[in-house]
């Protein structure tokens, strides 16, 4: 009798690219180096982020909003996810000091429900400051049990935010850079980034400040982005869409990493 194929997951997900000026050059972005003993991109550059959580998808029945309930409990994980990862308070209506920030990232590591946090430290979540940038969705296959179905989002470091500090589990360090640096770093094997990111990076190097790239993101309906392969230039590459907003819209198989 023939083996059944596990079935596929889907996670939801969010991830948030933030900002920071850079004294008039190029904006600076936060990246994280993922450990080498995770199960997915173990090793590589990523932004912070991580699965929408029940939690997530609760929180935002409880706020005002005109947005869709997917998309704002996508938003809150993207708040909540940094604030665990890197200890950096995003997404705040009242920027919380250093000491509370502290505690609800201890909190949150700990277990703690994030909704019930804020509402201990009287804080609340201005969510409209994270700004939609887009979507990415693996295909299925018959290797892959398991795909993130991940919204990014556009961010800027909150004056007074005082430096981020890498949790140390999931992620061994982070540090600030252009787009265009670990682009660079990419290029020079010095550092290993997936294939969402490298062509969100290349999309992000265009940019000359935060508010260019949100007038940019206002340009695209968010479609989810599932890459394909195709014979590209003689080669099996990797393929994305053409029309939104990525200056590069294939690579090859032989260079490309996935996961």
């Amino acid at each position: 009798m023939a083996m059944s194929q596990p079935l596929l997951q889907v996670r939801p997900a969010a991830t948030t690219v933030i900002f920071r000026d850079n004294g008039g050059g190029s904006p600076e972005l936060l990246l994280m180096e993922r450990s080498g003993t995770m199960a997915f991109a173990a090793g590589a550059l990523v932004f912070p982020g991580g699965g929408i959580e029940a939690q997530d998808l609760e929180h935002a029945t409880d706020l005002t909003t005109d947005l869709p309930i997917d998309e704002a409990a996508a938003r809150i994980a993207a708040i909540r996810e940094t604030l665990e990862e890197s200890g950096l308070a995003i997404g705040f209506q009242d920027q919380p000091d250093r000491f509370t920030v502290a505690s609800l990232r201890a909190a949150l590591n700990d277990g703690a429900v994030f909704a019930g946090l804020l509402s201990d430290a009287r804080l609340t979540l201005d969510i409209g400051e994270l700004v939609p940038f887009a979507r990415w969705k693996p295909p299925a296959s018959e290797k892959v049990t398991r795909v993130f179905d991940t919204r990014f989002y556009l961010a800027k470091v909150a004056a007074g935010s005082h430096e981020p500090s890498a949790d140390a589990t999931e992620n061994v360090r982070l540090f600030w850079a252009s787009a265009q640096d670990v682009l660079d770093r990419s290029a020079r094997g010095e550092a290993k980034v997936i294939f969402p990111t490298l062509r969100n990076l290349e999309r992000l190097a265009q940019f000359r400040s935060f508010d260019e790239a949100v007038a940019d993101a206002g340009k695209f309906v968010i479609t989810t982005i599932s890459p394909w392969i195709e014979e590209r230039e003689g080669r099996p590459s990797l393929c994305i869409p053409e029309n939104l907003g990525y200056p590069v819209t294939f690579e090859s198989l032989e260079t490309s990493m996935r996961s």
